[in-house]
């Protein structure tokens, strides 16, 4: 039976753009984009996690608001459970700590990156809504 992993990822909107981060060499998945967050520890819960992993891969302080999307993605070799939320940065400037690069990218033109395939619902329902 494959692993079940419980990820978050936040949709950092700001003036119409939307925060996407490259995922570095060393990470599964390489060169492909995501939305930043990570994954879900055993006492936390979904919006805890994700202002964790936001200041400990973007050195940024958050505010959560809605979800966006919840999707579940399977490889060969576990199962990813992702939900997605807006968020708003209140504090930092975002560096890509462990990222290979941040791009701010214009709602409409999402869909021309190379997305993580459980990111991909989340791209859908925000492309569709503009």
């Amino acid at each position: 039976m494959k692993p079940i992993i419980n990820v978050v990822g936040a949709v950092i909107i700001s003036n119409g753009y939307i925060l996407c981060a490259l995922r570095s060499a060393k990470m599964s998945l390489s060169l492909h984009w995501e939305f930043p967050g990570g994954k879900i520890k055993n006492n936390e819960t979904p919006k805890e996690a994700l202002k964790r992993e936001i200041k400990e891969e973007l050195n940024c302080d958050i505010v959560i608001h809605s979800k966006v999307a919840e999707t579940t993605h399977e490889s060969d070799s576990n199962i990813i459970n992702l939900s997605t939320y807006q968020a708003k940065i209140i504090a930092g400037n975002p560096e890509a700590i462990e990222h290979e690069e941040l791009r701010w990218v214009n709602i409409g033109e999402l869909s021309t990156l190379k997305w993580a395939p459980a990111d991909i619902p989340t791209v859908t329902r925000l492309t569709h809504e503009i």
